[in-house]
């Protein structure tokens, strides 16, 4: 319900804070918020990505950063109506500080605030030229000096890394280092993206060939340029390669593919990077003022060891190096792990006629996709909430405004929801061996996938070819050893192969910082991903935001980006703004550097 007086309300809210942080009352604003609360800024006040549980923090993050930002006003957009559901106000609030504009979202209960979300926008003075502020592209007017646009893209792209150093590398040429390339392009960052690909999308391309977005296109724009409205729901792997290609081009993107990077450390005189990187065969030094790994926090294989490995005499790939069933017709093929991708490659391997046998070894999250888009997504990312006015934009603040630490309690319905409605599908996997869970606390997928990154599948029909048998299955075991012709598991099964896959996932991103530059600052960054919030394979202390991503690490001017397209799409915005900053020289003052508590 939207009411007038709860506008007032929520206005009169907002005037008292504005006063308390004019006043310079920390304490005055601290006491504006419930006893339980939740400040999350994204960068705006903290530089940093940050979630302030309670009045003890949000006191100790003013009395560090509030003279840096000051003045500071809030206000409700006057685009956006205020709702009132059982007594909860919610309101859309522009804030404007001293050197940008933010944006945000406020609920409040019984006149006090519950959350507050805090975003940075833009930055005042380096706007991106859009809107009034397009370019105007033709040159009007005569000049024997005159260049093409075409002749200044090409100037560009053969002196940058040449003659002119770039201000940013980004080391990682998929959706992630592309967003955030085209971010940082928008707002006249010099930038480049390396990519050991020979064609930007073949990261895609070239994984199996069964593989598609599990998620809908709702969820997967990328900045600036949506899908079109008739782009399908579940796009293709190829197809998405085609669109990633043709965005690097439409966006301006300065994109060196065939490139790979040799090596990389920091001169802390210089206070830049020296990166060795090897182009087209030819070896290259850039020296970037910033490094970005945008190696996808699903891109450092994690292989397991196994004994009679090395005496196994058929084929062994982990997942993201398997090409698809293709070459593997009439052959037995044992499929470690039960995740996301054992699935897609399972149901691929059965449809080009493989033998194919999935050895689960701990539980997993399973949840139909179309109950997933209707009960987990819809609200937010569908046809349905796009007529509602529920663009991708509000539809991602929406989502960042509930902070992670309560995060759990809104789901666990939604899931209970999910296990009601398909409770006959879950007892016929059950009936087939195969070891279901909801999550440590019955939360679900998405709390799984900011926890851990892992232990779901988002089914798209490789479920009913495990529950027919079609897909053997052997769980509530692990492999005890290899011999020439077979995987032996503990439980003493004995399974013929001539291609074991490993479906086992990914190490942490600071496994590409190990590997590029030492394994002394990989372990000075520490881990990457997860919340801290001591459930399965998210060890405590609780952190509240991701680990280093998207944020200043513990090593100067080292940045890790990634994530699924939502995320690549959202979080480059605050990460092309924090560079941005840094580049033109604004006084950056980080509030709570990420901790290193665990190491790998």
């Amino acid at each position: 319900m939207q009411t007038d007086q709860a506008g007032a309300a929520l206005d009169a809210v907002l005037a008292r804070l504005n006063t308390a942080l004019g006043n310079k009352d920390i304490d005055g604003v601290a006491a504006l918020f419930q006893d339980d609360c939740y400040w999350r800024d994204l960068v705006l006040f903290t530089w940093n990505l940050r979630t302030l549980e309670g009045h003890g923090q949000i006191r100790d993050m003013l009395q560090h950063q509030l003279s840096q930002v000051e003045p500071v006003r809030f206000s409700l957009d006057p685009k956006e109506t205020v709702s009132q559901e059982a007594g909860l106000l919610q309101g859309w609030i522009e804030i404007e500080t001293n050197r940008a504009r933010g944006y945000g979202h406020i609920r409040v209960q019984d006149g006090k605030i519950w959350t507050l979300l805090t975003t940075l926008s833009e930055l005042k003075g380096h706007e991106e030229p859009s809107g009034l502020r397009r370019p105007k592209g033709a040159e009007h007017g005569s000049s024997r000096t005159r260049q093409t646009w075409q002749e200044k893209r090409e100037q560009e792209a053969a002196e940058l890394g040449y003659q002119t150093q770039p201000y940013v590398l980004i080391i990682g040429g998929g959706q992630g280092g592309i967003a955030l390339g085209a971010r940082l392009r928008q707002l006249d960052v010099p930038t480049i993206i390396i990519e050991k690909n020979e064609r930007a999308g073949d990261s895609w391309r070239k994984r199996y060939k069964s593989l598609c977005l599990h998620d809908p296109v709702w969820y997967d724009h990328l900045p600036y340029i949506p899908f079109p409205e008739n782009w399908p729901i579940f796009a293709p792997k190829d197809k998405i390669g085609d669109w990633l290609e043709m965005y690097t081009r439409i966006m301006e993107l300065n994109y060196w593919t065939s490139t790979v990077c040799q090596s990389a450390r920091y001169d802390e005189q210089k206070q830049e990077w020296e990166v060795t990187v090897l182009r087209e065969g030819k070896p290259v030094v850039l020296r970037p003022k910033q490094l970005v790994l945008a190696t996808g926090m699903s891109g450092k294989p994690n292989i397991p060891s196994f004994p009679g490995q090395d005496e196994f005499q058929g084929e062994q790939q982990h997942s993201s190096q398997h090409p698809g069933p293709d070459a593997y017709r009439g052959k037995n093929v044992v499929v470690i792990g039960a995740n996301n991708s054992a699935h897609d490659i399972c149901a691929a391997l059965w449809e080009g006629g493989a033998n194919v046998t999935m050895v689960q070894r701990s539980s997993t999250h399973i949840v139909r996709s179309e109950t997933l888009m209707d009960i987990g997504l819809g609200g937010l990312y569908s046809e349905q909430a796009l007529a509602r006015g529920m663009t991708t934009r509000k539809a991602d603040l929406t989502f960042a405004s509930l902070p992670y630490k309560i995060m759990a309690q809104f789901q666990i319905p939604l899931y209970d929801q999910m296990r009601e409605r398909d409770a006959g599908f879950y007892a016929k996997l059950e009936e087939a061996g195969f070891m279901l869970d909801w999550g440590d606390d019955g939360s679900g997928l998405f709390m799984k996938y900011l926890r851990r990154g892992s232990g779901y599948y988002i089914d798209v029909g490789a479920c009913d070819l495990i529950i027919d048998g079609s897909i053997k299955l052997q769980s509530r075991t692990d492999v005890s050893h290899l011999t020439r012709d077979a995987v032996v598991l503990k439980s003493g099964v004995k399974l013929p192969a001539d291609l074991v896959v490993y479906a086992t996932g990914y190490g942490s991103m600071n496994g590409w910082a190990a590997d590029l530059i030492s394994r002394d600052v990989a372990d000075k960054v520490g881990k990457c991903w997860g919340l801290g919030s001591d459930t399965t394979k998210d060890p405590g202390p609780w952190e509240g935001e991701q680990r280093n991503m998207w944020k200043p690490t513990q090593q100067d001017a080292l940045w890790f980006h990634g994530g699924n397209l939502h995320q690549s799409r959202h979080y480059s915005q605050y990460l092309s703004l924090q560079l941005k900053a840094r580049q033109v020289g604004m006084p950056v003052q980080v509030y709570g550097l990420q901790e290193v508590h665990h190491k790998r």
